[in-house]
């Protein structure tokens, strides 16, 4: 069994509960407003993959307890680390204060888990577009705009992860989040991919399977909550629906084309549970392609799109049924 740290830390109000119980516990994005202030630590198991347990530390913000992080519980908290995530309210009116306690958290961070993986998640990025959704002044496409301040904020991360807190760049990863679309999959499965130890070999045998299958596209996501696409391959985690490995035949222009599919797939098996009824399998068809999501693993869902769609279902069917034990064997090492 692996086993993974992961920090959950930012300031209160930030975002990092509601993500994490989207992500992982099944909230939908319009019932986080339920959701209270964390108190101190709250701890979660999370496992994938059955070889994987993600141990989340999700640290609440408030200053009385980030003083406490650093001073009392330093050893404690930042010790073991392979991940830190740190998440940013982008419309935070203390830009400076949550600064510092960032450079500090990785100050302590580099001291007792010098090798951690560190990523910062610029959230609420849905409310920059609704400030400037109707604001006829301004003339960039909204777009533009989403990108420039994220790149801002990006710079000034980076240049304080370097300055004082003694990290380098390459080694700081930043993604823009929001909870209300399909980014804030595109930021978790970033992270979730480079804690898994054999990835590499399931997309070796995604790609054996796209040729197999003759599909564009073949995608997988860990089965915490899955999906599956053709025209490629995509493997999804069966609870998460996280993507945590594809094999892409053709190139394809949506670039958001995966989170888009964990954001749907997901939001559609909740309502299938909401009803008593159980997500099993998916067929999309049309005079372009072909999709079928269905049941892989024990903990994936796999997608295989194919651009002919006169295939017959039943053989694709088939060819996933006979790359099971492949995979099965790869969760197993």
């Amino acid at each position: 069994m692996s086993k993974r740290k992961v920090l959950l830390m930012g300031k209160s109000g930030s975002g990092k509960t509601s993500m994490k119980s989207i992500i992982f516990a099944n909230y939908i994005a319009r019932d986080t407003s339920r959701l209270g202030p964390t108190i101190e630590v709250e701890h979660a198991h999370v496992k994938f993959l059955g070889n994987l347990v993600l141990h989340l530390w999700d640290c609440g913000g408030q200053e009385t307890f980030l003083e406490n992080y650093l001073i009392s519980q330093r050893d404690q908290i930042f010790k073991n680390v392979q991940v830190l995530i740190y998440v940013f309210d982008v419309e935070s009116r203390e830009q400076e204060k949550d600064y510092r306690y960032y450079q500090s958290c990785l100050e302590a961070l580099m001291q007792h888990s010098p090798t951690a993986k560190i990523f910062c998640l610029i959230h609420k990025m849905d409310l920059i577009q609704e400030e400037f959704r109707d604001n006829a002044s301004f003339f960039s496409p909204q777009a533009f705009l989403i990108f420039r301040i994220f790149a801002e904020k990006e710079a000034d991360i980076l240049k304080f992860s370097e300055e004082k807190g003694g990290a380098s760049k390459a080694s700081v990863q930043c993604y823009r989040s929001s909870i209300w679309d399909e980014t804030l999959y595109k930021a978790w499965s970033a992270i979730v991919y480079q804690l898994i130890p054999n990835v590499t070999a399931m997309e070796e045998k995604l790609h054996q399977f796209a040729d197999i299958v003759d599909a564009d596209e073949v995608v997988v996501e860990v089965r915490r909550r899955c999906g599956d696409s053709v025209l490629g391959v995509l493997l999804f985690e069966k609870m998460t629906f996280l993507v945590i490995a594809h094999a892409q035949i053709t190139p394809h222009r949506d670039v958001h084309r995966f989170e888009k599919v964990s954001n749907i797939i997901k939001q559609f098996k909740l309502s299938c549970s909401k009803m008593g009824a159980e997500f099993e399998y998916v067929h999309v068809r049309n005079t372009q392609f072909s999709a079928f999501i269905d049941k892989f693993t024990a903990t994936t869902f796999v997608m295989v799109v194919l651009a002919d769609s006169s295939v017959s279902p039943a053989a694709t069917l088939m060819n996933i049924k006979s790359a099971r034990k492949a995979f099965e064997k790869l969760e197993a090492k």
